[in-house]
């Protein structure tokens, strides 16, 4: 006996449950164990095994969707090439492709359900809004029925975690050849070992979204829903094809996992290692170097986005890296200029139809351009990435625009709490609309979107670790110096790299320092490779020193503004002081 696909899932605003039927008796069960990561991954030609008939039927139907299981890259390029419009192959071998009409994240539609396992923990508010369990139940239904509806679907088994005393297993299930790919460059590829053994996964991904969510259920603002249970261990996403939905989804599940159930920090950062061991993070927004100072040639690349910092050191949480394609060359970031060929993933570039060349510039489609790819595609990455040694660098970098901060201090373990938990870089005009002069951007931890417990018990914890391992902590601004955007320089990037070298050479360590007034921070006074005149900035300001102190003013009270919603969620009274005094 078999049951069609309709009989199977019939949407049902009120009651949000399957129906399973088998031979030999009919039941009503919950979704979660009516999923697609039930398949026998072990069967042959790593395709999922047939059902015998005397088991429960799944949510797939097998006489109308073909599954691609684990699918190859050359697979993959020809299934993308061949059924999905604005897909190519660049000059270099990469496969071009389109996100649709969304070309970045939608983090007003990112939901995470209210449920008793993890409600209690989760910073509920602008970041992590709620969403009712049966809402969740209603968008799933929606996704699992579109998907039954392709012709073929991809299933991809990867893992988040390169120390397997930690890693997850992750089923994605998607049906575009561009998400499979780009799934397959993010997670850690398993071995075929690894594979046969893979049993049932930890987290599961649905990505229906090239179908719309129903913006009239309950808890939708749009037709994009992106929504997490963390009972049920899956993901959901609906209305929008941008891959990064994905990447920093699973992020999200081990910003959860790692703290709650581990005790192991997770980091929106870079680290790199160095020939002697020593481990450096590097924090940083959208602008500020994180990618380009940690691409180290001197140093090994353990990752470039995501890390965790456990008892036993530091480990990437993915198999690869997704770095910001605007302006590329091969002079500037030759590792990841080379790292672009078969394999990689293009997003949403401009390139010459007769050649296939890449124009890295043209920011006409968007300025979120991107590459997704393996993170063995870079020479100097450590494989497998995971260093034994515990950081002895913590390095907060920040763009500041108003030319204020010095190109470098060294921070107390309160100040590298509040500077951790404020996360500010600043937008320089020009950039977007209406941004006419620079513009304080603070993100808590240097990933607010991506934070699933409150920032002090992150920063709390990293607090900790610094000081049971005696790690420094620096607070490297990469802007402007001698006046702020439009009037003063960028500091040069041979000079933030030279900073660099001296933090770890160790050389910093030992530096005679100065107090900078209102900020308290700790300025050395000579660094090798810096001139002395750039690391004051009231020595090289090019204005009277009442704009200076004007200027120096309007950022300190920006901070404290900014700072006031965790005073009221009673982060300890000594971070609340690491902060600038007016």
């Amino acid at each position: 006996m078999r049951i069609g696909v309709s009989a199977l899932f019939k949407s049902r605003l009120s009651t949000p449950l399957l129906c399973s039927f088998t031979k030999r008796n009919l039941q009503v069960i919950r979704p979660s164990i009516y999923t697609i990561r039930n398949f026998n991954t072990t069967s042959l030609n790593n395709k999922p095994a047939q059902m015998s008939h005397d088991k429960e039927l799944f949510d797939i139907d097998y006489e109308r969707v073909a599954i691609q299981w684990q699918p190859s890259v050359a697979q993959l390029y020809e299934d993308a090439l061949k059924y999905e419009t604005g897909s190519a192959i660049s000059s270099a071998g990469a496969l071009i492709t389109a996100s649709g009409t969304k070309k970045g994240r939608s983090p007003k539609d990112k939901r995470i359900v209210d449920e008793p396992s993890s409600s209690k923990d989760v910073w509920w508010g602008p970041v992590n809004q709620k969403l009712p369990e049966h809402v969740f139940l209603i968008n799933r239904e929606r996704a699992i029925d579109y998907l039954n509806t392709r012709s073929r679907i991809y299933v991809f088994d990867g893992f988040a975690g390169w120390d397997p005393k930690y890693r997850i297993k992750v089923r994605v299930v998607c049906a575009r050849a561009y998400h499979s790919l780009f799934m397959q460059n993010m997670l850690i590829r398993p071995t075929t070992e690894e594979l046969k053994n893979f049993g049932q996964p930890d987290f599961t991904i649905y990505n229906a979204g090239a179908f719309p969510a129903n913006r009239y259920t309950t808890g939708m603002t749009s037709t994009t829903s992106v929504a997490i249970d963390f009972n049920m261990r899956e993901m959901v996403i609906l209305g929008t094809e941008y891959a990064g939905e994905m990447k920093k989804g699973i992020f999200t599940v081990m910003h959860y996992l790692m703290p709650v159930k581990h005790n192991v920090l997770s980091l929106h950062s870079s680290a790199n290692e160095g020939p002697d061991g020593d481990v450096s993070l590097f924090f940083g927004l959208s602008g500020t170097g994180k990618t380009t100072l940690s691409a180290d040639p001197k140093r090994f690349l353990i990752g470039d986005d995501e890390h965790c910092w456990s008892e036993d050191g530091v480990f990437n949480i993915e198999g690869g890296c997704y770095a910001k394609c605007i302006d590329l060359s091969e002079e500037k970031e030759p590792e990841i200029y080379n790292a672009i060929r078969f394999g990689s993933v293009l997003e949403n570039v401009i390139y010459d139809p007769k050649t296939r060349i890449v124009n890295y510039n043209d920011k006409s489609l968007t300025e979120n351009t991107r590459c997704a790819y393996p993170i063995e595609y870079i020479p100097n990455a450590k494989i497998p990435c995971i260093s034994s040694s515990h950081p002895k660098n913590i390095i907060l970098l920040t763009c500041d625009a108003y030319g204020v901060l010095p190109p470098v201090s060294k921070l107390s373990s309160a100040q590298a709490m509040y500077h951790f938990i404020s996360g500010y870089t600043a937008k320089i005009a020009g950039t977007e609309d209406g941004v006419t002069e620079p513009q304080a951007t603070f993100s808590a931890c240097f990933g607010q979107p991506f934070l699933v417990l409150h920032p002090a018990r992150y920063a709390k914890m990293l607090a900790d670790k610094m000081e049971h391992h005696a790690a420094d902590a620096w607070l490297v601004n990469t802007g402007w110096n001698g006046g702020a955007y439009g009037v003063g320089e960028r500091i040069a990037l041979k000079y933030s790299r030279a900073i660099l070298d001296a933090i770890h050479s160790g050389e910093l360590a030992k530096a005679e320092y100065e107090n900078y007034g209102i900020f308290n921070l700790q300025i050395p006074k000579k660094v090798t490779g810096v001139p002395s005149e750039i690391l004051h900035p009231e020595t090289t300001w090019k204005g009277s020193k009442a704009d200076y102190t004007a200027t120096r003013h309007k950022l300190a009270n920006q901070f404290i503004e900014n700072f006031k919603v965790y005073q009221e969620d009673s982060t300890a009274s000594a971070v609340v002081s690491a902060g600038p005094v007016l």
